[in-house]
């Protein structure tokens, strides 16, 4: 049979859409604000009339923000025609059905469809769960039949994935590869498993997000800001369930799991309760959170709400902050105690270290300075309340002493017993390891009670996020003082547990795990994952940028204790980031990694 061929232009000018929901709806104005002739089919009158009016809806807010004129509006509006029946899609050259993520109803409209459309016509599924090679397998002619997954909303959101079954025909894809960038939307191209690339990546995370809320380890709004505030992204991973729809999450899950086997894709119970008590998020006006009516996005206080400014009683008085260390983490939390008033002893290994570090705090106040963001006078002052000592006797008179040293338990643990034997009766002694046990950091010293985690996020005077790791032995009162300073030092405290990952750390590294997976078993190219998930997820960087900012040794080291912990097979560190990091492909501080950088 003949396919559309590509060239600069695509031939596909007719397209049917069907099921007229949200997803459907706004492909439908992508494709007629794009000049094609839109069929918008769907069984429920109410829903093409409800199609009609959004496209009306929105160009009307286009003509008034001036991006387009009024005839322009016009000729958007008579590009799309709607019907009740499948028999209107006769004359369409791509029929993109998006229809709810239940296979039989799909499979009834491919039939339906074959029996309709021209033998040259494509028909895509919009699903990203289901199988598209069982639906092109059971088509009169599996060769034109392929995947394309839109993201929501469609007319923003520039992602498409174009999947393809091992029965597609090359010119089918070329075909809808060109459309998608006719659009105006980066298309890439996948091979057909549950969820592709950015569905595959993004539901693994949103499940364990949903185990660790269930688990109560974190609770749902300290789990959310510290993805937000941790990671940059856009949304947290419980608003973003309620968003997609707690049952839809379950039933990609589910398809993922059934194909993968691995644990941290088996649909967490929580959801599973939620969407058999129609708590299915936005949609119903309850999920995870409350909403103010079914659709609305505006959440409410509901009973797990916390109380605005409730205190968690009297904690301890701190004016004075020791910090030890002399690297960049140990500096950047100089600098924000020291910009937030407190008077700082920075100490580190020598005095020359320590007046090195105190340099560096200099230039980066200095930056500020000439951004604009800082007056030089409040630079001097800053700078000022910075002691740099070459020993931690200094840190004899502190209220709070927070150690930013090498990740290594040993090393660790050596400098808490001389923490313990410095320091004041009554100091609260913090550390800001991001992998290892605070409980051990804890039992070198001979006043468990006062040690607690503090895991700032580098660079830590630009990120907003610290982490409050309380161990079994943490007392009240010094659980209140870190979440006290923290306020003070203008940084959101997210409380957590004393388990491996925290809460950051224990969601990302398993997703960046798993996008290595994806490229060891050609799946997917670096490129390819990296655009789905800045242009499909939201994310500020691709994983495999991400990964190589980070260093891939500190990722495996993370990756290697979280295995650890939780045991789990789905854990274990990809052998070909243990491969890089052997070969001393590190990343950017290597200048290569999952890439190659310019030496600077």
């Amino acid at each position: 049979m003949d396919l559309p061929s590509t060239s600069s232009q695509s031939t596909l000018q007719t397209i049917a859409v069907v099921g007229l929901g949200t997803m459907g709806t706004g492909i439908a104005e992508v494709l007629a604000r794009a000049g094609r002739e839109v069929i918008g089919i769907d069984i429920s009158e109410a829903a093409t009339r409800r199609a009609t009016a959004a496209l009306a809806a929105a160009t009307a807010r286009s003509v008034a923000r001036g991006r387009i004129g009024e005839q322009e509006r016009e000729a958007v509006l008579s590009r799309l025609r709607t019907y009740t029946e499948l028999s209107a899609a006769a004359d369409a050259d791509l029929v993109i059905e998006v229809v709810p993520e239940d296979y039989e109803l799909k499979h009834r409209i491919f039939t339906e469809l074959d029996a309709v459309v021209r033998p040259d016509t494509i028909l895509a599924t919009g699903t990203n769960a289901l199988s598209v090679t069982r639906l092109a397998a059971e088509s009169q002619r599996p060769e034109r039949v392929l995947g394309l997954h839109f993201f929501n909303p469609a007319p923003a959101m520039k992602l498409v994935e174009v999947v393809s079954s091992v029965l597609t025909a090359p010119p089918a894809v070329e075909a809808v590869t060109a459309l998608a960038r006719e659009l105006g939307k980066e298309p890439v191209s996948v091979g057909d498993r549950p969820g592709f690339v950015a569905d595959g990546l993004l539901f693994g995370y949103l499940n364990q997000a949903a185990a660790m809320y269930e688990s109560k380890y974190a609770s749902r709004e300290d789990i959310d800001a510290a993805m937000r505030l941790g990671c940059g992204l856009p949304m947290g991973p419980l608003a973003l369930l309620d968003l997609i729809g707690v049952d839809t999450a379950r039933t990609v899950l589910e398809a993922m799991y059934a194909a993968s086997g691995d644990r941290l894709h088996a649909p967490a119970p929580i959801l599973g309760h939620l969407a058999e008590a129609g708590l299915t998020g936005q949609k119903s006006g309850r999920g995870f959170y409350t909403y103010e009516e079914p659709g609305s996005a505006a959440v409410v206080r509901d009973a797990q709400t916390p109380l605005d400014g409730a205190r968690l009683g009297e904690g301890r008085p701190v004016s004075s902050v020791g910090v030890a260390g002399s690297g960049t983490m140990a500096s950047g939390i100089a600098q924000v105690f020291a910009q937030a008033g407190y008077e700082v002893v920075l100490a580190a290994r020598s005095q020359e270290k320590a007046e090195a570090a105190k340099a560096a705090i200099g230039k980066s106040l200095g930056r500020a300075v000439a951004k604009g963001r800082l007056t030089q006078e409040a630079a001097d002052e800053t700078l000022a309340r910075i002691s740099p000592a070459g020993s931690l006797d200094a840190f004899a008179q502190v209220d709070l002493a927070v150690e930013a040293v090498a990740e290594d338990l040993a090393v660790k643990q050596e400098l808490f017993a001389t923490l313990d034997k410095v320091c004041k009766p009554g100091a609260v002694l913090a550390t800001t390891t991001s992998s290892l046990p605070v409980i051990a950091c804890a039992r070198a010293t001979s006043r468990p009670q006062d040690v607690i985690g503090m895991h700032f996020f580098n660079p830590a005077p630009a990120m907003k996020l610290v982490e409050v790791v309380r161990t079994v032995l943490t007392s009240d009162d010094v659980h209140a003082t870190v979440r006290e300073v923290c306020t003070k030092v203008r940084k959101h405290p997210v409380d957590c547990g004393d388990r491996a990952g925290f809460i950051v750390n224990a969601l990302l590294f398993p997703y960046l795990n798993n996008a290595i997976k994806m490229v060891e078993e050609h799946y997917a190219s670096l490129d390819d994952i990296d655009a789905a998930m800045k242009l499909g997820g939201g994310y500020p960087m691709g994983p495999f940028e991400l990964l190589d900012v980070v260093g891939l040794d500190v990722s495996l080291a993370i990756e290697k204790v979280l295995h650890k912990e939780f045991r789990d097979p789905g854990l274990a560190p990809s052998p070909l980031l243990e491969h890089l990091v052997a070969a001393g492909c590190l990343g950017r501080k290597t200048g290569r990694g999952f890439r190659e950088y310019a030496r600077r």
